[in-house]
């Protein structure tokens, strides 16, 4: 065997398990730049003994969405079987077992594992079903020490959860080790949760989505009226209840329900939420397991663009029926929604009661405190609010006396709480209620920086209705966008006037971030459309202008400016991307010039920086054409990267560019490059650029013909490509004139004021604010 391994070190990972979620895992560890090695066992038939793993890498290459942040990631996967290279073990620093939920299969596989992996390498098994003790059965004291549990989420690259169980014989050095690597390099929060049946998330998780679907049959509610009771109000994601179950499949839940009912103890209210589901079972059976198999409790109808719901009684799909207004305050407040009259709070109340009501009983059990359920539900189910969250909306107090008027048992941290809330602030830090009635601090992942905490402890250096500005100490300033989607308007770009003298005064450096889900969709779409209703296309004008004024000062500032995306960062929000000194990004950014889409082109710099960076790139053929011909390829399309990762191939982010790939250390990653900048900074040289002028823009104009006769551009694809391409290559410049960037900034105005005036470009934008898709006119 090789020697022992040094503490810290991670630098190649073994999977065993091509299965979806095995799969799925080793492409995180690709996406993170680490080796891995896949295996499977050998096929029954054909020649390949390596086609279950190969197979599984092919088709990761062709899912979306994509398990791989790139196809260089895909490369970094090296696939093989256990019969003849199980050996190669040895090679990797940990091992990652997610082979089929048999624990005559797994524990077989260890012994084999035990004779061949370094002592320090770390083993862990993916499962949730089967406790951490019976897996290490039998094995050496060394195979022990290095064991764990590390309970992924499905797909692994999106799912930021990550449960960890460390049993009592685990090296705490191992198990740091695997904790930091999963953190830092695959992106995950760490939740430490207790060997119990389905850790935190799917024990509570299954609970609520049982309760939820009893309930609705029960009180003969409709699948819409369910989800929009149990939906938004909640801080559940829209898809609601059934639509989530749709998502997930539809044929899991008995699989949850099997695996649960084996190992809870007696007693456990889950028990009570058992029955015979002819309905479900009847739908599994007819192969309507949800979205994977395009039909569950939902049905989209592409040709009529109808969706249709499952009738709960009958088992048919039937018309829509939208639900009516929930009454009152119900919408946005627990207490007026489980207080409502009838089905509506019936509903609510039945499933809050009791969901409420089991989390708080398991604390303890599951998981020491309340932060580590919560975290664990909002990362695994994406509920916008944990259990304990959620009491805290809905009031302590209320839901204990609510139990206790029904005769039913009060858990003890809700006796304990009486009528304190379970989270506070004090000093400035957020505190949570224990099982011993003290507060304690929320305690953050070490080098973690939040903007939210930030926000506990100070008030905003200056702000307005679109966006603030922050310190967040050692001389670097936030400036955070607060519109709805983080959209982009004048009181935005008013305040990056403001803001950069500020700056420039008493700070080092300026980071651009937020903790939004998106860093910003661009320009504010309904705030253009008022003003195009009445005609108002001198405001219009002036926000274009005031874009472009307000970005070239962040361009040229005598500071450095790093941007922070993660989510989407479309538009005028990958704009402020290419003008930007470097951008530190989350691997889950979604970055585009996507104007063309709605009828326009970029107005706030986009074409001149993009020019700029694709004829610098030293991959790129020399001279005027080559660098316009790809910036109009990638602008005219539309073309949105799926990663930070793509971003880079689409000069969207400089080869230079950082990638953060925990969302939770995005700030201070940025916060270390900008000042790292700082120490001798001078701002760029503004650039001149030669570019090809009517002769350029004609050569891109028959490739736009080429694709419009082939049906794969609408007429009106060709008026707004025409216009990119004027703007791209210079209008009526010459090869032999100087086109400054103020000169692209010009053509971008005109040719974006043209465009919006048009009646076409006016569809487009409406039906993009109605439906959130494009309009193809």
């Amino acid at each position: 065997m090789a020697g022992q391994i040094e503490a810290g070190q991670i630098e190649k990972v073994c999977v065993i398990g091509a299965g979806t979620m095995g799969a799925g895992i080793a492409a995180q560890v690709a996406n993170a730049g680490v080796p891995v090695l896949l295996l499977d066992i050998v096929p029954k038939d054909g020649d390949d003994r390596d086609a279950v793993a190969k197979g599984a890498v092919a088709k990761m290459l062709k899912t979306d969405p994509a398990p791989f942040m790139s196809k260089a990631a895909a490369k970094l996967v090296e696939t093989g079987n256990i019969d003849d290279h199980l050996d190669r073990v040895a090679e990797c620093d940990w091992i990652v077992e997610a082979i089929v939920e048999r624990l005559d299969i797994k524990q077989g596989l260890y012994a084999r594992l035990e004779q061949l992996k370094k002592p320090g390498a770390a083993v862990s098994s993916n499962t949730s079903t089967i406790p951490l003790e019976q897996l290490v059965d039998g094995r050496t004291e060394q195979f022990r020490s290095d064991f764990l549990i590390t309970h992924f989420f499905n797909p692994p690259r999106y799912m930021r959860l990550i449960e960890i169980v460390r049993g009592p014989h685990t090296d705490p050095a191992v198990a740091d080790r695997v904790e930091d690597f999963v953190d830092r390099k695959l992106g995950k929060r760490v939740v430490p949760t207790k060997d119990t049946p389905g850790f935190i998330a799917n024990r509570i998780g299954t609970y609520w989505l049982s309760v939820a679907v009893n309930a609705a049959m029960d009180q003969g509610l409709t699948v819409e009226e369910a989800d929009q009771i149990g939906g938004r109000p909640m801080g559940i994601p829209k898809t609601g209840i059934f639509g989530l179950i749709d998502l997930v499949g539809i044929d899991l839940m008995p699989l949850l329900s099997q695996s649960l009912t084996a190992n809870l103890p007696e007693g456990d209210p889950y028990f009570d939420t058992v029955r015979d589901q002819p309905l479900i079972e009847r739908m599994i059976a007819e192969g309507r397991t949800g979205r994977k198999s395009g039909s569950g409790f939902y049905r989209f109808d592409k040709k009529t663009r109808t969706k249709y719901a499952v009738d709960l009684d009958s088992g048919e799909y039937r018309e829509p029926a939208k639900p009516a207004r929930l009454p009152g305050k119900a919408e946005r407040d627990l207490a007026a929604l489980v207080a409502a009259p009838g089905k509506v709070g019936d509903y609510a109340w039945e499933v809050l009661g009791k969901v409420l009501a089991y989390s708080a009983s398991l604390v303890g059990e599951i998981a020491d405190d309340v932060v580590a359920i919560d975290d664990a539900m909002k990362l695994g189910y994406n509920w916008k609010y944990g259990p304990f969250e959620l009491i805290d909306r809905l009031g302590p107090g209320l839901l204990a006396k609510r139990l206790a008027d029904e005769g039913r048992e009060v858990p003890a941290i809700l006796t304990t709480a009486g009528e304190r809330p379970f989270y506070r602030i004090e000093d400035g830090t957020r505190q949570y209620l224990g099982l011993d009635g003290d507060y304690h601090d929320v305690v953050r992942a070490d080098g973690v920086l939040l903007l939210e905490d930030i926000k506990l402890n100070a008030k905003p250096l200056m702000k307005n209705a679109s966006a603030a500005l922050w310190d967040a100490g050692d001389g670097v300033a936030v400036f955070e966008f607060t519109g709805k989607m983080n959209a982009l308007d004048g009181e935005v770009m008013k305040l990056i006037g403001k803001a950069i003298p500020l700056v420039a005064s008493d700070y080092k450096a300026l980071v651009v971030y937020n903790e939004g889900d998106n860093f910003s969709a661009g320009a504010n779409l309904g705030l253009a459309m008022f003003a195009v209703n009445i005609a108002a296309w001198s405001e219009i004008e002036k926000l274009v202008a005031g874009g472009q004024d307000a970005y070239k000062a962040l361009k040229y500032a005598p500071f450095p400016v790093v941007s922070a995306p993660a989510g989407l960062a479309l538009g005028g929000g990958c704009e402020i991307l290419l003008h930007s000194d470097a951008v530190q990004a989350h691997a889950e950014s979604y970055i585009g010039l996507v104007e063309c889409g709605v009828g326009i082109v970029p107005g706030w710099g986009g074409c001149g920086e993009m020019i700029d960076r694709w004829r610098k790139n030293p991959r790129q053929p020399k001279g005027p054409m080559p660098a316009v011909s790809k910036v109009f390829e990638i602008v005219s399309t539309a073309t949105v990267a799926k990663s930070a990762a793509e971003a880079k191939g689409y000069g969207f982010l400089r080869d230079s560019d950082g990638v953060t790939m925990n969302r939770d250390r995005l700030l201070a990653d940025a916060k270390a490059k900008a000042l790292e900048l700082a120490d001798g900074y001078t701002p760029p040289e503004p650039p001149e650029f030669q570019l090809p002028g009517p002769s350029g823009k004609a050569a891109l104009m028959l490739a736009v013909e080429g694709f419009r006769k082939r049906g794969m551009a609408t007429p009106y694809d060709a008026v707004v490509a025409e216009a990119l391409a004027e703007v791209l290559t210079g209008g009526d410049a010459d090869l032999t004139d100087i086109v400054t960037e103020a000169d692209i900034l010009a053509l971008e105005r005109e040719k974006f004021m043209a465009l919006v005036r048009d009646p076409r470009t006016q569809a487009r934008v409406e039906h993009m604010l109605e439906t959130g898709k494009p309009l193809r006119n």
